[in-house]
This record gives structure tokens, sequence and C-alpha cells, in this order.
């Protein structure tokens, strides 16, 4: 096995140990916050196999990772207490009383206008299940229009964030459906078999370690199958793809819901950990934000990218809450993400690969034995 093969081996191991052993060093409040960052981490994955690996700039990301966030949001919603305790024989957002005009029904069919899309979501299921499968969905057809019509480069970007921004627009207008701007607050917990998932436990944070877990090995098998060699080929000299007679769209599209599946995946979690769902997810600097962790971490580098995101978050979180950094921590992340890009234009990855390379080349040429000549020519 070449020896970069075994470095990322390597490198891989040593991520999982560390995160899969966090918790034994960790209180309860640093635990829910690593179980941010790990979601985080999924994010940036979803970026890198579409930006690295696909060279398809998506700045709309954040659009799948909000529906998987309001999809299983709106079904926890239905299972707090503060829906449960309103009086009605189902279930009721305390929200839609409260823009409910004088007088009218107080069931979940038709509290409000609308409202009635509410009534599948009384199935935790409904929203786990959702919470994949519309983004993956939106991303399909959308990859579809997009890459048939050979759209590429800066519009792709243009269109994703459009889309973005159009679909945050529209729920955050929508407040007697969904709670506008304010988003979806006092959510119950997520229960699976009756294990019910606390955002401060350790059941928690294992479930988005192993999520991330499998993502990232998923991930990773995925783009050394022949449709991820495809991919890349396609990414360097898309004309070539074409003519040796490859379906590039067909490839783009795929890999293009499968990041969105991911990021529905992601978003979901998020809502278990943080017990909210804000139109905020869909806004630009979220999915920005997004863009810089695999940038910082390397692109083309699927654990580079998630270490980059937990490396951002981690160095944001401290200087947002260092007194003399308060107002100017925004200022300090930029500057890194510029002194990336000038310095480190592949990313901590990149700069990892090129020391390895240049070590190997450091080592001296070992001149194989007469013996080992014999058995060459043997």
């Amino acid at each position: 096995m070449a020896l970069e093969n075994k470095l990322r081996l390597a490198a891989y191991a040593l991520f999982f140990l560390a995160v899969f052993a966090a918790p034994v060093f960790s209180d309860e409040f640093l635990l829910n916050r690593l179980s941010k960052y790990l979601v985080y981490g999924m994010l940036a994955i979803a970026i890198a196999l579409t930006w690295g690996y696909a060279g398809v700039l998506n700045l709309g990301q954040g659009l799948f990772f909000g529906l998987g966030a309001y999809m299983l949001a709106m079904s926890l919603k239905l299972s707090s207490p503060t829906s449960l305790q309103q009086g009605a024989d189902q279930p009721v957002p305390d929200f839609m009383l409260w823009n409910a005009q004088p007088g009218s029904p107080t069931e979940l069919c038709c509290i409000t206008p609308g409202s009635f899309i509410w009534l599948p979501f009384q199935s935790q299921w409904t929203g786990l299940v959702l919470g994949v499968v519309l983004p993956v969905l939106i991303a399909g057809l959308l990859g579809l229009l997009v890459f048939r019509k050979r759209i590429a480069g800066v519009f792709v970007s243009i269109i994703t964030l459009a889309l973005a921004l159009l679909v945050r627009l529209v729920v955050g207008d929508a407040q007697p459906v969904t709670n506008g701007f304010n988003g979806l607050t006092d959510l119950g917990w997520l229960t699976i078999g009756g294990l019910e998932f606390d955002p401060y436990s350790h059941a928690t944070y294992y479930l988005c370690a192993a999520t991330l877990t499998f993502t990232l090995i998923g991930t990773r098998l995925l783009v050394e199958t022949r449709a991820g060699l495809i991919l890349q080929a396609a990414r360097d000299d898309q004309t070539r793809a074409r003519y040796l007679g490859f379906d590039v769209p067909l490839y783009q599209t795929f890999f293009f819901l499968i990041a969105a599946g991911i990021s529905g995946l992601a978003g979901m979690l998020y809502v278990v950990v943080a017990e909210f769902a804000s139109p905020t997810f869909m806004d630009l600097s979220f999915s920005i934000a997004m863009v810089i962790w695999a940038a910082v971490g390397g692109r083309n580098s699927l654990l580079g990218a998630c270490l980059g995101a937990i490396l951002i978050s981690a160095i944001e979180t401290s200087v947002s809450e260092t007194a003399a950094l308060i107002e100017a921590w925004k200022a300090v992340i930029g500057l890194i993400f510029v002194l990336v890009v000038l310095f480190l234009p592949r990313g901590l990855a990149g700069a990892a690969h090129d020391l390895i390379k240049r070590f190997r080349h450091s080592q001296p040429h070992i001149a194989p034995s007469s013996r080992e000549q014999r058995n060459e020519v043997h």
C-alpha cells in the first residue's frame, strides 16, 4: 500500500477515535456544542462533494439543510407539551392559536389557512423520511434542469442561491403556518424505539458521531467508484468526458442529490441538538459559511473539509465569547479565510499533502540489491 494511502487511513482512524472519545473529556454543555460541530462537518462534506469533486459551487446548500430541519421540526413541534396542551383532540402548535381568527375552529385541519399540511407530521416518521426525501427530490429536479441545459460556473451558484432565498422568503411570509421569521421553537425530543434523545445527552452526541462517520466513509467510498472517477474527469474536462460517451449531467445530478440528502440529514440532526428551526438556515451568510469551512479544510478532501468546519466553528465560538473580540469576531474569521486563500489555496488538506510529497522526495533513493534485480529478471 502506498505511503499516502496509509497516511490517509491513519488520518481517518485518528479522527474517528477523537470523535468517539470526546465524551470522556466533556461535560453536557460541551457535548452539545461538539454535536453541532459534527453536524457542520457533515455540511462541509456535502460542499466538498459538489464543489471539490463535481466542480459545482452551490451557494444554496442552506436550502437543503433548512428543508431537512423544518421537516423534522414540524413533527417534533406536534409532540411538544405546548402543542399537546391546547385543549384540542389533536396536538396544535401554539403559534397557530395566536394567529387564528376569533371563533375559528381549534382543529389542526383548519385552524389557519394551510394548517392542514401539518396533519401528516403527527407521525414522527413523516418528518424523518421527508427530511431526506424532500431535499433529494428538489435537488434531483434542479440538477436535471440545470445540468441538462449545460448551465455551469457562476450561473449555477446564482440559480441555487436565488432558489434558497425564494424558499426563505416563502417560509418567512407564511406566518400562520410556519411561525414566520420566529421559526419553530419549543420542540419535543426525538424518540426512536422508546429512546429519547436529550440534546445534551451522550446518546444524541453518539447519534451525530455515528451519522458523520457513516457519511464520511460512504462518500469516501463513493468518490472512488467508477462514477466518482468519471465525475472528477468531467470536472477537469467536461467536453472530453462527453466526447468519450459519458452522460455527464446524469453523474452531476446524482452527486448533487447525494449532497442534498446529506444536508437534509444534517438539518434534522441540528434540530435534535439545537431544538429549533429557523428561516436563517437558508440565508446567504450560512451557505457562505459552509463554503469557507470547505475552503479552509480543503475542498478536494472530504476529511479536510470536515475538519475545516469543526476547526472554524470552534474558533468562531471561542473568539465570539472573548470579551475583547465580541465586536470583531466576524472580522477574525474573514481574516483567517483570506490568509488561507492567499497562502493555502488548497486548504489545510492540500498543505498536508504537499508536506508528505516533500518528505517523500527528500528520502534518499535506495538502489535495489543484486538479488532483487535477479528476481525482477526472472
